[in-house]
């Protein structure tokens, strides 16, 4: 396999210093993700320091490291690991030719980010890179920036953030030619003091642009024209995307399909293209024509991107579709169960209330968390989108779930339930043959567990 680094080329990079020779093919931080090849970098951090993880790393079959102490493993000694590996990024992005994106956004970053990926793989296999996971901090972005090939054509990553100004290193890291919102709402509220505060802080992705660089806006979002001027001092072409008419990317039709996914038609300023996207709801249709908005400003193939959204799977966590056993039949289980913030949980409700089901919707809602004081009205707010979603009985999980039950009142069949382990017998004894059970919440919950639970029949 070709080496990703050598490291005399970490050792450059990091201002550090070799004990010997050796060539790595990838790059890790958990010594629980260290494959053959890897190079290990020994992060201090809060609560651990990854020193103590050297003989497991090297067990593994790390190839080398970067420390900030002795050992006499093969490493890179540095002053600091933490910022060796932000100048291991730079050093990546200083090194490659490649296309590179920024996505970020409060709802569907990861999705976007996925099925860009997935749309410029297909017309260029083996070379397009993107972050893996959700690694979009202050972390795992400059972990995916080192992990990109020499080789690579199309660079895609994740940028997250919960305060204000961390966007801002972090695309001055990625240096991005396309930087992509995908939309505004009100994820990491505790941090901020209003939606215009966020749609601040997720306007700082553009401040890292590349000279002549595309920024992609949501059209239909109410802070489209605080992202604009927050792009026009940065980028040299500005595009709008979104589901009406009037963005410079919209649907002009819509077609549901059978198996949920949605037949569109997207106009675009020199292009005209109807393709399938595979996942549900009209949120994905609007990540899909930031897709192709980035596909075109990065010089990709958009007939590819089309067949490559038709293809593209549910991921897990975030909309992945299982068949399970229910009671001698089957049941869909969608899960959602990664994160969760009031936009996300309404569009994914309006979704759940299309489905075509057999037999009864369950919901499996879990608290959304860092929405501040303003909390208790986000979860009472999504009454009206659960019963509207038809919505036959929903499990709430948490106690920032107490607000909805109160609004709910007899409107839908509920239980109320202070944790995950107390929802699963719940949910499992509820399911019925042609059933749909979708299960949604913030990842601190941890209704993964619920959803494991239930497609493996274990409790």
């Amino acid at each position: 396999m070709t080496s990703l680094w050598t490291s005399s080329e970490i050792a450059a990079a990091t201002a550090g210093t070799a004990s010997a020779d050796f060539a790595v093919t990838g790059v890790a931080f958990d010594s629980r993700e260290v494959e053959p090849g890897h190079l290990f970098v020994a992060l201090k951090g809060e609560a651990t320091d990854g020193h103590l993880f050297l003989d497991k790393a090297f067990a593994a079959g790390a190839a080398g490291a970067i420390v900030g102490a002795e050992t006499s493993y093969p490493h890179v000694r540095v002053a600091d690991t933490n910022e060796a590996l932000d100048a291991l990024g730079r050093a990546a992005r200083a090194r490659t030719s490649a296309r590179i994106c920024g996505v970020t956004g409060s709802v569907g970053k990861t999705g976007t980010k996925e099925a860009l990926y997935a749309a410029l793989d297909r017309a260029a296999p083996g070379r397009a890179h993107r972050s893996v996971k959700s690694y979009n901090n202050h972390v795992g972005v400059p972990l995916s920036l080192s992990r990109m090939p020499r080789e690579t054509e199309f660079g895609i990553f994740e940028m997250g953030m919960n305060h204000e100004g961390e966007l801002a290193a972090l695309t001055r890291l990625v240096r991005p030619h396309v930087a992509i919102v995908t939309a505004i709402a009100p994820a990491h509220r505790e941090y901020f003091a209003s939606d215009e505060a966020i749609a601040d802080a997720k306007g700082e992705i553009f401040e890292g642009l590349e000279p002549g660089g595309t920024a992609l806006i949501p059209w239909d979002s109410p802070h489209r024209n605080r992202l604009i001027a927050a792009a026009a001092p940065h980028a040299g072409r500005i595009l709008t995307f979104g589901l009406t008419e009037g963005a410079d990317i919209f649907a002009r039709d819509v077609v549901r399909s059978a198996r949920g996914g949605s037949l569109v038609t997207a106009m675009m300023p020199e292009a005209e293209l109807t393709f399938t996207i595979s996942q549900a709801g009209d949120h994905w249709v609007s990540n899909a024509l930031a897709v192709l908005g980035a596909v075109e400003a990065m010089g990709g193939d958009l007939a590819a991107a089309g067949l490559a959204l038709a293809d593209l799977p549910g991921l897990k966590g975030r909309g992945e579709r299982r068949t399970i056993s229910a009671d001698g039949g089957e049941a869909l289980l969608i899960d959602e169960s990664y994160n969760a913030n009031p936009a996300s949980m309404a569009a994914t409700l309006k979704t759940f209330g299309e489905e075509k089901v057999r037999g009864r919707r369950i919901a499996v809602l879990g608290g959304m968390r860092e929405l501040g004081e303003g909390s208790a009205d986000f979860h009472a707010g999504l009454a009206d989108p659960l019963a509207a979603a038809r919505v036959d009985y929903a499990i709430l999980v948490g106690d920032e779930m107490a607000p909805l039950a109160k609004a709910l009142g007899q409107m839908v069949k509920i239980e109320h339930v202070p944790d995950t382990a107390s929802a699963i017998p719940l949910a499992k004894g509820g399911i019925g043959p042609g059933d749909a059970i979708l299960v949604k919440g913030s990842n601190s919950i941890g209704l993964a567990a619920l959803v494991e639970a239930l497609a493996s029949g274990k409790d």
